[in-house]
């Protein structure tokens, strides 16, 4: 039986670019390969044919010479001893060509690395994460603080090495140093992590007796940390260095900490603003004057109330709000007022109200306004 085209077995025109015969190649070895066609008697066969053109068409040398002479380029030493012979028929070639299938179909589930590229000696160690809280004033002024957080630092005992005496790990006997283990299973050559040094190609031979051989031991350090001033909750402050301490002397991680602030008990925030909800008598917003507010620094500002104010009237002042944390503009104070209604009345205040109400029935605008419009809706009605 003739042997079928190379560029018909992967179905790409002659000419095709190299990206295009491999894109050709693994969708083709994916569709036939034994493992997921066990119902195909011919699936096995079809599969070494595609792999037979492919070893070919991927190497330049090889694919001049099958372009020029086809099939006779391999057949009574044209090609010279390099090129496939009748499918494969020599172990070590076929052996290979499994492996390259192996590959090329799990490399990137494997993380694109052969031949032991993914081993690893030295691991950065892990990011940690730590939750702050700080109040209002704090958040006003910046403030440094002191946090004790449980992390894993180097073993002193080994520097770091895992070893007795820091003495340096050794080249894994089983993989020789390459992290991974190749076993051949009929057909496939299948790699794997190696079990004896977990791939990374390096054991220990006398581990350290503090750390049991990890290199690391657990610790709670203090740090001092400088918090900003104007920081609000979500601020994430990020401490170079300061997580967990790195396998085989790697590097350590870094540490997050997260900002949360407070609620306090006079003021609201709104980004750099703050709102400060201020009780006066009925008397005074209706004669006005002066009332004195806090102010988050501290101090003490006086605010003038206009006469006839209602609940809700707010007045500002300027640059008492909160910094920006980064730089610009610092933010308003906005006082709101809150008309208080009196309770618990004595006999004679409550005699003073009832006259007053009565002086004063047209001296309120909104009770005047609004009863006009509820007369009006009412006649509406009737009519």
């Amino acid at each position: 039986m003739a042997k079928r085209d190379y560029y018909d077995v992967l179905g790409v025109a002659r000419g095709a670019s190299d990206a295009d015969i491999k894109k050709a190649y693994r969708r083709k070895a994916r569709e036939l390969h034994p493992d997921s066609n066990s119902h195909k008697p011919d699936a096995e066969a079809q599969f070494k044919e595609v792999n037979e053109a492919y070893d070919v068409l991927k190497d330049p040398d090889k694919k001049a010479a099958y372009d020029r002479f086809g099939h006779a380029a391999f057949e009574g030493g044209m090609g010279g001893g390099g090129g496939p012979r009748g499918g494969f028929h020599q172990q070590g070639d076929f052996a290979s060509a499994f492996s390259d299938v192996f590959d090329d179909l799990f490399g990137d589930f494997m993380g694109g690395q052969r031949g032991g590229g993914g081993r690893q000696r030295a691991a950065r160690g892990s990011d940690l994460r730590y939750n702050l809280r700080v109040t209002l004033e704090e958040a006003y002024s910046g403030v440094q603080k002191t946090i004790n957080v449980p992390t894993s630092v180097g073993c002193s005992a080994c520097s770091g090495t895992g070893a007795e005496g820091g003495a340096e790990p050794v080249s894994c006997p089983t993989c020789s140093g390459m992290g991974k283990v190749r076993a051949q299973q009929g057909f496939f050559t299948v790699e794997r992590t190696c079990p004896t040094c977990s791939g990374l190609g390096q054991i220990i031979k006398n581990p350290c007796q503090t750390c049991q051989g990890s290199g690391r031991t657990e610790k709670e350090r203090s740090l001092s940390v400088n918090i900003p001033a104007g920081v609000e909750t979500g601020t994430r402050i990020r401490l170079a260095g300061e997580g967990d301490a790195g396998t085989r002397g790697g590097p350590s991680g870094d540490l997050y900490i997260f900002i949360e602030v407070t609620e306090h008990d006079l003021f609201k925030r709104d980004a750099h603003h703050l709102f400060c909800q201020v009780p006066v008598s009925v008397a005074s917003a209706a004669l006005g004057g002066e009332i004195e507010v806090p102010t988050i620094d501290g101090g003490r500002s006086r605010v003038k109330v206009p006469a006839g104010s209602q609940t809700g009237k707010q007045m500002r002042l300027r640059g008492k709000g909160m910094p920006a944390l980064r730089g610009g503009a610092t933010g308003d104070m906005f006082i709101e007022l809150l008309v208080e209604t009196p309770v618990n009345l004595t006999s004679r205040q409550k005699e003073l109200l009832r006259e007053f109400d009565e002086l004063s029935a047209e001296n309120n605008p909104h009770s005047t306004t609004f009863f006009s419009k509820v007369k009006s809706f009412w006649d509406e009605m009737k009519s």
